[in-house]
Parts: C-alpha cells; sequence; structure tokens
C-alpha cells in the first residue's frame, strides 16, 4: 500500500467575518485561488501535474456557489485540464478533503492532489443556504426528534453541564488561545504558514491583551427563555468570548504519494497515518470528536499518550475541555498555537488550517504522531493522524 504525504501547507491570514473585516473585501473565489498558487509556487510543483483539487466550504450558495473550488482552480491560473469538487461536511470539510485526497493517494487513483477550503462567512452569513421558511431537515427528523434539535450554542451549553465545566474553565481556555496564539506570531511560527494577501498579514481577531475580568464581563450568547425552560440543568456560561469567531479565510494542503516526492525531489512534512470519522448524538452535537479520537486511534494501534501534538478545533471552549476529560489528553499538548478561538473559524477552510498549522507545528517541535479532530454539525466528526515523515 503506498503512503500519502504531505508536501506543503499554507492558508492565508485569517480576518474577522463581517462588513469592514480585513478579507471582507475579496471574494471567496480568490481567496481560494490565492492559497492554490501560494501552493505551487512554493512546492515548485506543476499545476498541470495535480490529477485533483479537492475542496471543502459550508455556505454554498451565492458567491460560494457552483462548485467554487473549480473556479478557484482557474483563477489561480492551473491549467483548465485541472479537475475540481467541493464538498460539504459542515466545519469539517475541509478536514474531510484531506480524508479524500490521502485516500485517493493510498489507493492509487492519484498521485498528487490538493486538499483545500475557503469560506468568506462576511459575504455568504452562515445559514445563508436555508432561505427563511425553509426547513432543512424534513418531516423524519422532526419525528425522530419531536421536541427538536438545537442551535450549535445550546450544544455548547449542553456540553458543559453534562461535563461540568464551569464558565471559568471555559474563559481560562479561551485566554489560553489568545496568549498561545499571540506567543506563536510573536516568535515567527506562523510565518511559514501564512500566505499574506493585499497587504493582510496576520490574524485579525488575535487579542493578547484580553483579560479574566474582561470575559468575566460578557453576557452569555445564547441565552434563550423556552430554552432555559427546556434544559434547566444549563447555567448559561458560553459567550462569545470562549466561542469561535466568525471569520473569513482558506487553506490548502498539497498530498502526494511518497515515490512521487522521492521523484519531484519534495521534502514531506508529514505522513497521512490514520483516518476516522464518526456520528454522534445530534442534540449534543459536537461530541463526536470523543468517539473520532477514540476510533483513529484505535485504528492507529495507538494510545492518547503516543501523540505529541493535538489539534481540535475549538468551536467553543466546552468542547475541548469536554473532549479532554474522556481522552485523558495533556491539555498541553492541544493547539500550541492557539486555535480557532483566537485565530478564527472560517468553516470551510478550518480543517486545512488546522492541518497546516499542524504539519508546521509537528516540524517546529520534532513531534512523531500528531493528531488533528473536528466537531461538525448534526453531530459528525473526523479524526486522523499525521506521523513524521
Amino acid at each position: 500500500m503506498r503512503d500519502a504525504v504531505i508536501v506543503e501547507a499554507v492558508r492565508t491570514p485569517i480576518g474577522k467575518g463581517k462588513p469592514g473585516g480585513a478579507l471582507a473585501h475579496v471574494h471567496p473565489v480568490e481567496l481560494l485561488a490565492h492559497t492554490l498558487r501560494t501552493l505551487v509556487e512554493r512546492s515548485g510543483v506543476d499545476p498541470a501535474l495535480i490529477d485533483d483539487v479537492i475542496g471543502g466550504t459550508v455556505d454554498q450558495v451565492g458567491e460560494q456557489a457552483m462548485n467554487t473550488t473549480r473556479y478557484a482552480v482557474l483563477s489561480a491560473g492551473f491549467p483548465d485540464t485541472v479537475p475540481a469538487t467541493t464538498v460539504d461536511r459542515q466545519c469539517g470539510s475541509s478536514q474531510q478533503a484531506v480524508h479524500f485526497a490521502a485516500q485517493g493517494v493510498i489507493s492509487g487513483a492519484y498521485d498528487i492532489v490538493v486538499a483545500c477550503g475557503v469560506e468568506s462567512m462576511s459575504r455568504v452569513p452562515m445559514w445563508s443556504n436555508v432561505p427563511a421558511g425553509k426547513d432543512p431537515f424534513g418531516p423524519g427528523v422532526a419525528e425522530r426528534y419531536p421536541e427538536g434539535l438545537v442551535p450549535q450554542g445550546i450544544s455548547a451549553e449542553l456540553i458543559a453541564a453534562k461535563w461540568s465545566i464551569t464558565r471559568e474553565q471555559m474563559d481560562s481556555f479561551a485566554l489560553s488561545s489568545h496568549r498561545k496564539a499571540a506567543e506563536a506570531w510573536t516568535n515567527g511560527l506562523f510565518d511559514a504558514e501564512v500566505a499574506p494577501l493585499e497587504g493582510v498579514t496576520r490574524d485579525e481577531c488575535v487579542r493578547p491583551d484580553s483579560t479574566p475580568e474582561v470575559l468575566a464581563g460578557l453576557r452569555p450568547a445564547f441565552h434563550d427563555p423556552g430554552f432555559a425552560e427546556r434544559f434547566p440543568q444549563i447555567e448559561w456560561g458560553v459567550t462569545a468570548a470562549n466561542s469561535s469567531p466568525v471569520n473569513d479565510g482558506a487553506s490548502a494542503v498539497l498530498i502526494t504519494s511518497a515515490e512521487t516526492a522521492a521523484r519531484l525531489g519534495l521534502r514531506p512534512l508529514a505522513r497521512l497515518h490514520s483516518f476516522a470519522v464518526t456520528g454522534s448524538d445530534p442534540l449534543l452535537m459536537l461530541t463526536g470528536v470523543i468517539p473520532a479520537t477514540e476510533k483513529v486511534l484505535r485504528r492507529a494501534d495507538l494510545t492518547v499518550d503516543d501523540i505529541d501534538l493535538f489539534e481540535v478545533n475549538e468551536a467553543f471552549s466546552s468542547v475541548v475541555l469536554a473532549w479532554q476529560q474522556e481522552t485523558g489528553a495533556d491539555l498541553t499538548k492541544v493547539n500550541v498555537h492557539g486555535g480557532a478561538i483566537a485565530l478564527g473559524h472560517p468553516l470551510g477552510a478550518s480543517g486545512t488550517r488546522l492541518t497546516t498549522t499542524l504539519v508546521h507545528a509537528m516540524r517546529a517541535r520534532g513531534a512523531r504522531y500528531a493528531l488533528q479532530t473536528m466537531c461538525e454539525a448534526g453531530g459528525l466528526a473526523n479524526a486522523m493522524i499525521l506521523e513524521a515523515a
């Protein structure tokens, strides 16, 4: 069986996903095209050799409709013979793109493939693909869950309640994310992964000066009287500060077979070792990272103690803290350069953003094994293990 390796990984800086954000003036196709151009420029790979480009985008409507990845390939100047497709596994869309790309290489279907993702939440706000008054779930789901499913913010609150995670713990975790991200920028640890765009050189949401007092003064972001009555266990500690923001950004990784990398003189950053996807309770929604982690470790014949670095998407502090309780992972190994709470969460781009940060962190820290996992709407999660190449 062939090995799949990552030979290059880049991302844009991440902007605030609202009008006036640093990247709000950039069309999402151009955000993704920028990472694709940078990817081939830095790697030196002839884009004509790329067998496929697999991209993740969540809100596939408006300026992100019509197979955004294909038009980003064309805008990037790749030959029109290079194919592309766009996938949706919600927040894990571009991590799923990595899985598909690597599995294609391992199977022999691809020699060189790009996995990537983009989301412009300033130009295409979340839920833009669900028109007012339309039901995306259907009557069968309503029958199965007669009390109704809930928004992600309520799921984050339910997770905090189930795992007895306090507001102070969630705020402390959020502050740590900002501190680590700020230190990484100061120490030049993002220089190798970030591709500046139109004068934007840094992530816009990192707040190194945040304090516990400032965070403690914020109101709960998702308080709702109806849900408070339905779920009396909720203590309403989830705020804008201990949740990920909405963002604009794009990211991409170049994946080849080990043989192709050697033939082209490319230096692998990491080998793609093992993969898992799983479903979980769609009411709690965001806990799939727990069984996904267990599943991928089992497939890899590794334990949590074998993993040197973790990237667990910081959709909410409560998600990562519940995951840590269940897995027993060492939090000092988790999101060592900060996570989505600080860096941002441009939905479709986040999977390959985490991968990009992770492979560069592996090299900087001499890690042998790393694990990435992401929670996803609907009660889903992806997980994968990388190994030093």
